[in-house]
């Protein structure tokens, strides 16, 4: 019901929310809308965001700008979602804009001995999973596989999700 949002304007991914935030509304919109909504388990945002690709970025092994917001090109700040080029999958933003929280619990070194398929992350620790950086973030942060973790309660300015839907 409300915007935490240090940055509102039109279309603006929402940011400064927690991991707790981002459960919170995914149980409301469950709720209101009858669906099942959650937030991705890592390896399924990694799949999402590489879309086919075993490059390091999703568009190739090169900081292309034309496809995310971060640290050279954002103004310091998010921008309208859809502004850039997509992934393969016509998914927008997956890299920059916003670090997007995951459902897993984060272990640095969970996939060394993590399942091969459908892993759905550790089950100790008390820190959460973000991917795909932001805004604030510099290139490098924003490699398809790049990890990065905090703790569950924390709101930044650059910190979002991205919800799946099953019916």
């Amino acid at each position: 019901g409300t915007n935490p949002s240090k940055f509102k304007e039109d279309n603006l991914p929402v940011e400064q929310v927690s991991w707790n935030d981002a459960i919170e509304f995914c149980k409301k919109f469950s709720k209101k809308y009858k669906v099942k909504a959650r937030l991705p388990y890592e390896a399924e945002w990694e799949y999402a965001c590489k879309a086919g690709t075993s490059t390091k970025y999703y568009w190739g092994n090169e900081m292309n700008g034309d496809y995310c917001w971060y640290d050279k090109n954002s103004d310091s700040k998010t921008h309208p979602v859809g502004q850039k080029k997509p992934n393969a999958f016509g998914l927008y933003d997956m890299s920059g804009n916003v670090s997007e929280w995951c459902a897993d619990l984060y272990d640095a070194d969970y996939y060394k001995e993590s399942p091969s398929k459908n892993p759905t992350g550790a089950q100790n620790g008390n820190l959460r999973v973000l991917r795909g950086e932001s805004w604030y973030d510099i290139s490098l942060g924003l490699r398809s596989s790049g990890r990065f973790r905090w703790l569950p309660e924390v709101r930044f300015y650059n910190y979002g999700f991205r919800v799946v839907v099953a019916r």
